[in-house]
């Protein structure tokens, strides 16, 4: 399971877990399970949360130590999203069996997530960012920038 920095962020901004918990409108054992990598966190989740820290996904999942301030809500454009992912395996040279086998992934799944039929899974998404070192704000259009720095 990824790290992340849900907990420093909280702190920043004197925040108790019961108080994020309210405002996502989750119990606050689910957060608090999320907080300390007990369970993976749903990618709409990810997504709140960044929004709420307005920080970079890749930051809050330690996959960079490089903290950028991303303001707004994010509306999540599976089609979008999609295309992104499309782009990514083509560069990467892989067939979807092909990053499947990456990812430890069906290629059925990934296909659907292409095809901007269902939202990428939150393991998947750090999985995929972690091989091709893309960024997940990018993936997910919160972000232009591509790679992970």
């Amino acid at each position: 399971m990824n790290e992340n920095r849900l907990d420093g962020l909280k702190e920043e901004r004197d925040l108790k877990s019961r108080d994020i918990a309210k405002h996502l409108k989750v119990n606050e054992s689910t957060y608090s399970e999320w907080e300390h990598n007990k369970i993976p966190i749903p990618t709409r989740r990810i997504v709140e949360l960044a929004d709420f820290y307005n920080v970079n996904i890749d930051y809050m999942l330690k996959l960079t130590d490089t903290r950028k301030e991303i303001n707004g809500k994010t509306k999540l454009d599976l089609e979008l999203i999609g295309n992104r992912l499309k782009e990514i395996r083509q560069e990467l040279d892989l067939s979807l069996r092909g990053l499947g086998e990456k990812l430890n992934c069906s290629f059925s799944s990934l296909g659907s997530y292409e095809r901007g039929e269902n939202l990428i899974n939150c393991e998947i998404l750090i999985s995929l960012s972690k091989y091709s070192k893309y960024s997940i704000d990018y993936i997910l259009g919160r972000s232009n920038k591509k790679m992970n720095k």
